[in-house]
């Protein structure tokens, strides 16, 4: 068995057990502060997402350190702690907005953040009493922030969330990374025992059409399986039917392959093969975490059109 497979499959259970422990947190932290968030600020459900806020916090400034290496090729130099601190702010606010009192100044809350990235770049490079490159840097780092920042915010969002149509739930995120990362194992898996047509040759030569059928359709067969478990006992909100859960697997099983191409071309640019070398056989951070959160947005448009 070469090395890069049997990387896979020894971290990938580890990597599994890990997120499965802390999506447990987060379910079960919900349901211990039950009463008191709703004494405390009148809401009928406790406080979602601490595990996920917890994950996020942690895992994105280093994938900006990962981003900004990739940057580097095209001499984009974006100010990491600047973009990491930012990027915990907005998945911080996506937390945040399940609360009642801070809904009223969300969006103020969410404009002002992306904006006083760019300002605090400025100031900045102002600091370092120079003039050169101050464009690119400022555009860098708020580049770094949107990609990581803003689409991890959707992820977040979808745990959260409470409106009359829309029930944040553990499970609701759980699909998401679960038909995502199983479209990866099925195209990787297929790829290699029927692959025979390449995809894009020139940008990613080891994906071919095969595979990616292959893991369209274990998506759609892993949203089948997931649908019985993402049900709706609010009034006024449903549930994901079996047949919605195939089409909503397989679309965000693409999004999820167009998310890892899109990696795959800021790696060419860079002339890198990996993102880096943190978790062996998948390589780096921002390898394992690029189409969770590309398919992310698209998730939680399609969960809103219930």
């Amino acid at each position: 068995m070469e090395a890069a497979l049997r990387n896979r499959l020894t971290y990938g259970p580890i990597m599994l057990v890990a997120l499965g422990l802390l999506l447990w947190l987060d379910h079960a932290f919900e349901q211990w502060t039950r009463s008191w968030a709703m004494r405390t600020f009148e809401i009928d459900h406790g406080i979602g997402g601490f595990g996920l806020l917890i994950l996020l916090v942690v895992v994105l400034p280093l994938a900006v350190v990962e981003l900004a290496r990739l940057f580097t090729a095209e001499n984009v130099r974006p100010y990491r702690f600047i973009a990491g601190t930012a990027c915990a702010a907005l998945v911080v606010h996506a937390f945040l907005t399940q609360f009642p009192a801070f809904k009223q100044i969300a969006a103020s809350a969410l404009a002002f953040i992306i904006v006083f990235v760019m300002l605090f770049a400025a100031l900045r490079r102002a600091l370092e009493r120079q003039t050169s490159d101050a464009i690119v840097r400022m555009a860098g780092t708020v580049l770094a922030t949107l990609y990581l920042g803003g689409l991890a915010w959707f992820l977040v969002a979808i745990r959260v969330k409470q409106s009359d149509h829309f029930s944040g739930h553990t499970l609701k995120l759980l699909f998401v990374l679960l038909v995502v990362k199983f479209t990866d194992i099925g195209a990787y898996f297929g790829g290699r025992a029927f692959g025979r047509h390449k995809l894009i040759p020139w940008l990613s030569p080891g994906k071919t059409w095969e595979g990616l059928i292959c893991g369209l359709l274990t998506a759609g067969a892993v949203g089948a399986a997931m649908a019985p478990f993402i049900s709706e006992s609010r009034p006024g909100v449903t549930g994901l039917e079996w047949h919605s859960a195939v089409i909503f697997g397989i679309i965000l099983g693409g999004i999820g392959q167009l998310g890892d191409l899109l990696e795959s071309l800021m790696k060419r640019d860079a002339d890198v093969k990996d993102s880096g070398s943190s978790i062996p056989g998948f390589g780096g951070i921002l390898d394992v975490i690029d189409s969770p959160l590309v398919a992310s947005p698209f998730a939680y448009l399609l969960f809103s059109l219930l």
